[in-house]
């Protein structure tokens, strides 16, 4: 019998209440698909560390907790603006507390180029469209969060870009989590639909605000029709208590290309599942991430790359540098399915631990159920390599420098990827502030 918890019994009466409270709503697609999904949630529970995806990653603190769910937050705009990254330009859509909020946000490319619609507003509009999209790639029936995701899944977004459409400018979703009064959760369900020979680049950008505890439950499903070209970059600043949970699903058809980017560099409890399925051929998915985890911060990268078709190609990059008491987990997949002959998949996962009370659990892994393929997978995990030091230290460079440049070094070959040039600049800054930091 599961364990009822804090959070799970807080869940089951807001989830009765808002049935209650449906109206016509409860009779639409829509709120049927919320039903089966909390039902799902329900079979399922939380995942405890005997669950082979979970075995580094307890839950315990985060479930043991009750959240106010999508409270209304008083952050002046000045106050955002001091959480901004500096000439940042383009489609800003600000979410306070998952809430998205209209005055503070400016969409300044052209309708025809893209659609950006509130997930609720667009399902009321644009039904048929959004039922194309909505829940077709989430995994509820294998992962308890996405489930309770899609059972919340009211606040969010809905982005689609047309056929042959370039999105000139970057799409930037800024969630910020006001946690300064209370303890504060966040759903939130982002659907990104780019049709064919349609390119788009976006941002998720988390912030924290107060000390209490927090959580967000973030789901986003990109869908990348056939030559469509999509640069997707997620960036975490949060606070010692907040706990992240977001899983991104992408579906790539044929000739298209899926960049992505995940830089952590603050959270508490941070998982990140980043699942694509290359189910098309002559396909290129490329994933980048970056993590710097102190005091006794957890931060855990699943990824996937899931090849159904021929002849397509996925690399993978990912490093950490690990300080103090901090935990870090990266379990990274490569699956190569029968038909997928002419598979090029690499994947590499680099860590720096700069602290004797860090710990860094790795597992990179290869199915492979075809045989013309060409697959690697490798992971290290060590300290700053001493011959380096020493070269630097010769040049008469400081020991303090020194290990500054070699640590900026080494996770620049991630941060140089950034294609988004003010998003780069931003984060090499706070990089570069953390790592000094760690050597005074």
């Amino acid at each position: 019998m599961k364990e009822i918890n804090t959070l799970t019994a807080a869940l089951s009466e807001d989830f009765t209440q808002m049935e209650t409270s449906a109206g016509g709503h409860a009779a639409t697609p829509f709120f049927g698909q919320q039903k089966d999904a909390f039902k799902q949630f329900e079979t399922l529970g939380f995942p405890t560390t005997k669950n082979e995806e979970w075995k580094y990653s307890s839950v315990k603190n985060l479930v043991n907790e009750r959240y106010s769910f999508n409270t209304v937050s008083d952050l002046s705009e000045a106050d955002l603006a001091a959480l901004s990254i500096p000439h940042l330009e383009g489609n800003l859509l600000y979410f306070l507390n998952g809430v998205f909020q209209p005055h503070l946000s400016q969409i300044i490319s052209p309708a025809e180029q893209v659609l950006i619609l509130p997930l609720q507003e667009a399902f009321e509009r644009f039904p048929d469209l959004v039922e194309q999209y909505f829940n077709r790639l989430a995994k509820n029936e294998e992962e308890a969060f996405t489930a309770l995701n899609t059972a919340f899944a009211v606040n969010g977004l809905f982005i689609h870009v047309p056929k042959g459409r370039i999105v000139d400018q970057p799409i930037v979703l800024r969630f910020v989590t006001d946690a300064r009064k209370e303890s504060s959760g966040v759903f939130s369900r982002m659907v990104v639909a780019v049709e064919e020979n349609a390119q788009v680049r976006f941002v998720e950008s988390f912030r924290t605000v107060g000390e209490n505890k927090s959580l967000t439950n973030t789901v986003t499903e990109v869908h990348v029709a056939e030559s469509a070209n999509v640069e997707y970059y997620k960036v975490q600043i949060e606070s010692e208590n907040a706990h992240h949970v977001g899983t991104t699903q992408v579906r790539m058809l044929d000739k298209s290309q899926f960049y992505a980017a995940t830089v952590t560099l603050d959270g508490g409890f941070v998982r990140n599942n980043l699942n694509i399925e290359i189910d098309g051929e002559f396909c290129e998915a490329h994933m980048y991430g970056l993590y710097l985890p102190d005091g006794k911060q957890h931060i855990d990268n699943h990824t996937l790359a899931d090849h159904r078709k021929p002849n397509s190609y996925s690399s993978e990059l990912y490093k950490g540098v690990l300080l103090d008491q901090s935990v870090g987990v990266f379990n990274g997949k490569v699956f190569v399915r029968p038909d997928a002959q002419k598979t090029n998949a690499y994947q590499s996962c680099k860590n720096v631990v700069l602290s004797p009370g860090a710990k860094m659990n790795t597992k990179p892994q290869l199915e492979i159920f075809a045989d013309d393929v060409k697959c690697s997978h490798g992971t290290t995990t060590g300290q700053l390599d001493d011959e380096a030091l020493f070269y630097l230290r010769s040049r008469g460079i400081p020991k303090k420098e020194a290990l500054g440049l070699l640590m900026f070094a080494f996770c620049e070959d991630v941060l140089s990827n950034i294609r988004i040039a003010p998003v780069r600049e931003y984060l090499e800054k706070i990089v570069a502030q953390k790592l000094n930091a760690e050597n005074e």
